[in-house]
């Protein structure tokens, strides 16, 4: 457990630092609490001084100004909470500050109480975090996750439901995106653990272990650090295809190269669901198709509505009898995931091509540039980027 008191002087600093992140932190009184709680003050200063990029233990202690055995030995109970990343190359350690969100704030109900501090209050964690992500409606964390042109996630199709006339991308594809990763991992539900500690539970059956992927460089940090379980490619769509079989929805990175997780999220438990279901209709990029109803065959039998995990379907308007009701789809918020189309028992729902589907940015670099700057926060990260490249060129020169 951490020892800050909330001060000013101790967490400013820190969260200054997590707000040059695409996504950062809005500082009120419960971020103070969450962050007092998973820091300590030597782990908040350094988290303070870390770049944008990832560092070696010798460039942290320049830049901390602590000796690089001790500053070792801090570093590692960070990636042990996973506050840190600790990435080996080339016999080197690079090390690289987790953001919040998607970040540490998942990170700390990725592992069971016997795996955890035994000093760090789960259900009083679940408790601010559950508060912090609703406070101030759109002026609070909900509109710096969600409220940017260009989304951090994207929802992905069910295959099996997309039109024949129609072919998906292989970043459009779960079982490809699995395919196509060099290494795969499990881990908890960060969502419905967390939910867990509040009392609550899935409605649809959804489980907390064994259910988020992750994927590529990430996976080898969580399950080193034992966040994780390694699972080979065939498990791991095994788990996909009862993920579709329990109506959730598939949620990664918005890239096309190289997504790193897969999460499948239900309507009652998924922070990424409640965005959308607040309010924030595009927080989350949607797919290149639409749920649509056929009026003939829907008898309003309402599974439709229980299954939608972005509730974007109801009652249909201008229903003049009982026997003409009707399931209506609000296409302005419908993911195009698929979820819906299973529950029908009319067979009454079907994908249809959205008008103009947005395509995703190639790679998380020049994603996080297009958020940050529709956010007014680029300059950072452009400098960050010039002083690496002009690093690199002054290595190459040396070595001539």
């Amino acid at each position: 457990m951490g020892h800050l008191l909330g001060t000013k002087s101790s967490l400013v600093p820190l969260i200054d630092r997590l707000n040059l992140y695409p996504i950062g932190l809005v500082d009120n009184a419960r971020l103070r609490q969450i962050l007092a709680l998973l820091f300590d003050e030597r782990e908040a200063f350094v988290a303070s001084r870390f770049p944008l990029h990832e560092a070696t233990l010798a460039e942290l202690a320049d830049l901390t100004g602590v000796p690089a055995g001790e500053l070792k030995d801090i570093l590692d109970c960070m990636a042990d909470k996973g506050l840190v990343m600790d990435l080996p190359y080339a016999g080197t350690t690079y090390y690289l500050l987790v953001p919040g969100l998607i970040g540490f704030m998942e990170f700390s109900f990725m592992r069971r109480r016997a795996d955890l501090p035994q000093d760090l209050p789960l259900p009083e964690l679940a408790r601010l975090m559950n508060d912090y992500l609703r406070e101030r409606g759109a002026g609070g964390q909900g509109a710096e996750f969600f409220g940017s042109a260009t989304q951090l996630t994207r929802a992905l199709a069910y295959p099996e439901h997309i039109p024949v006339s129609s072919r998906i991308a292989a970043f459009e594809d779960a079982r490809r995106i699995i395919e196509d990763a060099d290494y795969c991992a499990v881990t908890l539900c960060y969502c419905r653990h967390k939910q867990e500690h509040l009392g609550h539970h899935c409605r649809k059956g959804a489980p907390v272990d064994d259910t988020c992927m992750v994927l590529g460089e990430g996976a080898r940090f969580l399950v080193r650090r034992g966040f994780a379980k390694e699972q080979d490619k065939a498990a791991m769509i095994a788990k996909l295809e009862h993920a579709r079989a329990l109506g959730l929805t598939h949620v990664t990175d918005n890239v096309r190269n190289r997504p790193s997780f897969i999460c499948n999220c239900c309507r009652c438990c998924c922070e990424l669901m409640a965005g959308v279901q607040a309010g924030f209709t595009d927080g989350i990029a949607k797919t290149a198709f639409l749920a649509e109803i056929d009026p003939e065959r829907c008898d309003y039998w309402g599974e439709c509505l229980k299954t939608c995990n972005v509730k974007c379907i109801g009652l249909a308007k201008a229903v003049r009898t009982h026997e003409e009701r009707r399931a209506r789809v609000d296409q302005s918020v419908c993911l195009g995931c698929g979820a819906c189309i299973d529950a029908c028992p009319q067979d009454a729902i079907a994908l249809v091509p959205r008008l103009h589907p947005a395509t995703p940015p190639r790679n998380r670099g020049i994603l996080f540039a297009r958020i940050l700057w529709e956010k007014g926060r680029i300059w950072p990260f452009l400098i960050d980027r010039a002083r690496q490249g002009w690093r690199a060129l002054g290595a190459r020169t040396r070595q001539h």
